[in-house]
């Protein structure tokens, strides 16, 4: 029986009418996969199922999804962004993902290097939704695991600073949405989060700032609401200010702390990929 697959006129002409053809056989079918929206098991002999290819400049990633979740569509990003997702992806293989082709044929931790730094620092990022203007947003917060200081010195904390200086703004107040961070984006793709980009989601030179060991899984509610604003508000904080909180009314208390005395800023980033 073949697969139930669908296949839009854009990923078939990126792909071509060879590989949409084996695609729909079942040749090059995976059967049981991980949907690149839901992030739920998905099987191409049961259910209809989309496929969503992810665009570079040269490869591109070719992935599935419930059609209930998403359409079939091509997802355009750069090839910086391209070789996260791959780089990740290969670190994690997950049934229905496929490698790279030619087109046209909850809170993690991870070293990182900031490009003010000379030493790379810890950085926790913590997944959540916060409550502005009586909707939720998704959000990330940056913090930490020790006081990082300007390259030369050797014990004062000028992380918020250096951020500031790279476009962060202070954040006073978590009732109105962090002013828009030009040059940033926040890149997921199938369905989990990839990496912090510095160098806007159509920049080809963007490169991550921070990028996950591994694709991070999010919650349903998080993605939903990302998918739905195409945008994610991104607070960060000095070390030991916020601390890991396990539920997001405790990590709300916090930021309202931290925002109450100065120790808070954000910026809202566009979202790259689904």
């Amino acid at each position: 029986m073949p697969p139930m697959l669908d296949v839009s006129d854009e990923v078939r002409a990126e792909i071509g009418d060879e590989e949409a053809a084996r695609l729909a056989s079942g040749e090059n079918a995976p059967g049981p996969y991980d949907c690149t929206s839901c992030r739920t098991p998905g099987n191409t002999a049961q259910e209809r199922t989309s496929t969503v290819l992810f665009v570079g400049e040269e490869t591109a990633v070719l992935a599935f999804a419930h059609a209930r979740c998403i359409p079939s569509q091509v997802v355009p990003v750069s090839e910086e962004q391209l070789q996260v997702a791959v780089r990740s992806i290969t670190g994690d293989s997950s049934a229905g993902e496929q490698p790279p082709v030619s087109p046209g044929g909850q809170p993690p931790t991870a070293a990182v290097q900031p490009p003010t730094q000379e030493q790379a620092a810890v950085l926790g990022i913590t997944c959540g939704l916060v409550l502005c203007q009586d909707n939720l947003h998704p959000a990330l917060v940056v913090e930490p695991t020790s006081p990082v200081g300007r390259p030369g010195s050797s014990s004062q904390d000028e992380f918020l600073l250096l951020l500031q200086e790279a476009g962060f703004h202070p954040v006073t107040n978590l009732e109105m949405p962090p002013p828009e961070l030009s040059g940033w984006s926040v890149l997921m793709a199938m369905g989990k989060l990839h990496a912090v980009l510095q160098g806007s989601s159509n920049n080809a030179n963007a490169s991550a700032w921070w990028q996950a060991h591994q694709p991070l899984p999010v919650s349903e509610g998080w993605r939903s609401a990302a998918n739905r604003t195409n945008k994610v508000f991104v607070y960060a904080a000095p070390a030991g200010t916020i601390g890991r909180q396990p539920r997001e009314d405790l990590l709300r208390d916090a930021l309202d702390r931290a925002a109450m005395v100065g120790q808070l800023v954000g910026g809202t980033m566009p979202l790259a990929g689904t």
